[in-house]
């Protein structure tokens, strides 16, 4: 049985205050920024020569001084939603993405992971916390206390504003804010439902022992697959791609879930190293680290295939509208943009493309934690340059994101390890628990 030690339990709840008020500093320097000096931001990135729009409404409507100070009024004061909003989309993908890939090994009736099985369950426990983050943001959004999503303004729907957008017109019928919100309600409260459902079955199975009850979690598990594969699709469309809604990819929902996917991994990986190093889980050997780690090593692979095709094909396409997404990416936001691919694509095909390698703690923890700061830089990207635009690179900012990422970061461990010290380490009920005790990669 795991106990929560209180020197992690005092960190992750410092890790909370220190995010909290972090944040909060942001906010208020935000709120502090007048218009003067929005209107002086605006005209030295004009006066930089980097023009390309990095949301496709810069190219619709008014193109007068008052229409540009406008847009770039609230680019700047969406600052501190759109900095909670990608760390919170991202860590809840990352625990419905570990649900995604704890519910595939037992449809498939894979015994090696069974060790690590309570490991994957207590990840998928913060996702009820992380929805409820989502959910706020969302009514914030709706309420037009934020302005995240440039379609929720109705002037872009009535054609008998200067303000009309024929492409948001046309897609009003997916695209409004009573539909946006009851799929995110569902989003949420179906993957909590999930959450739940598979972990009490998994703990009867435990009491049970009973192969009718492992057959009842094989079901759920491919029940859930299913909720996950239309709904990690959607909230793609919803959380993200929305944000610029005259852009889009037929990628970009397997690029985003393959993002928390491969952090997912990582976390795992983590966690796992962490109990068995503290003597929880002397089961956990080599042989389940390299698995983890081909898994890690296989999912940045197939990430940066995703990433690549979805840019190659814009890029060589050229169509002003669609690239540039790109391209304001490319001027705004270069120093994160290209390069994240080292951390997710370069370093992980050097270090992990080894057999042998994947078998040592040390490099393999760090590049799970590499991998993990990458992807949350890969949302940082998804998210920011639709939302602030070039109005990132200020100290409000950086506090902002800072500590976003440190309140979401505490919040997480303290919902995950408070969730494992309450569950048995071990499924003895499993009938796949002595393949996993005794299983040896056979290379």
């Amino acid at each position: 049985m795991y106990s929560f030690s209180p020197k992690l339990k005092s960190t992750s709840i410092i890790l909370l205050i220190v995010g909290l008020v972090l944040f909060g500093i942001g906010f208020f320097m935000n709120k502090g920024i007048s218009s003067e000096k929005i209107e002086h931001m605006m005209e030295a990135i004009h006066a930089s020569g980097h023009n390309a729009p990095t949301h496709s409404s810069e190219m619709v409507g008014p193109q007068d001084h008052a229409a540009h100070l406008e847009h770039a009024t609230l680019q700047v004061h969406n600052q501190p939603l759109a900095s909670l909003h990608f760390v919170a989309v991202f860590f809840f993908g990352v625990s419905c993405c570990v649900l995604f890939f704890y519910s595939i090994q037992h449809a498939a009736h894979a015994g090696w992971p069974i060790i690590i099985t309570r490991v994957m369950e207590a990840i998928a426990s913060y996702i009820p916390y992380g929805g409820i983050i989502l959910v706020i943001i969302m009514i914030l959004n709706i309420t037009h206390t934020g302005h995240l999503f440039h379609w929720m303004d109705p002037e872009l729907t009535n054609p008998d504003s200067p303000h009309f957008d024929v492409i948001l017109f046309e897609k009003k019928k997916f695209l409004n804010i009573p539909f946006y919100a009851i799929r995110t309600i569902i989003y949420v409260a179906g993957a909590s439902f999930f959450a739940w459902k598979l972990k009490a079955q998994s703990k009867k199975v435990d009491e049970t022992k009973s192969k009718v009850e492992y057959q009842m979690l094989y079901r759920w598990s491919v029940g859930y697959i299913a909720f996950f594969g239309f709904a990690s699709a959607a909230w793609a469309w919803d959380w993200l791609m929305s944000i610029d809604p005259h852009w889009y990819s037929t990628m970009y929902i397997w690029y985003s879930m393959v993002s928390c996917l491969s952090s997912g991994i990582a976390v795992i990986i983590l966690l796992s190293v962490y109990l068995k190093k503290n003597g929880f889980l002397p089961q956990f050997n080599d042989n389940h680290l390299h698995d983890l780690g081909v898994f890690l090593f296989a999912t940045s692979m197939l990430w940066t295939y995703t990433w690549f095709a979805q840019f190659m094909l814009y890029w060589y396409a050229n169509v002003p509208e669609e690239v540039n997404y790109f391209f304001g990416r490319f001027q705004h936001y270069s120093p994160t943009f290209l390069p994240m691919l080292i951390i997710n694509f370069l370093l992980p095909l050097l270090v992990l493309v080894s057999s042998s390698i994947k078998r040592n703690y040390k490099v393999v923890t760090t590049m799970a934690v590499v991998v993990l700061l990458g992807h949350i830089l890969d949302y940082f990207n998804m998210v920011m340059p639709g939302t602030v635009g070039p109005y990132w690179n200020t100290p409000e900012v950086l506090l902002l994101i800072a500590g976003a990422i440190l309140f979401i970061a505490g919040l997480f461990m303290f919902t995950v390890l408070t969730a494992l010290s309450k569950l048995k380490l071990i499924p003895t009920g499993n009938p796949f628990l002595h393949e996993s005790e005794i299983y040896e990669y056979p290379f």
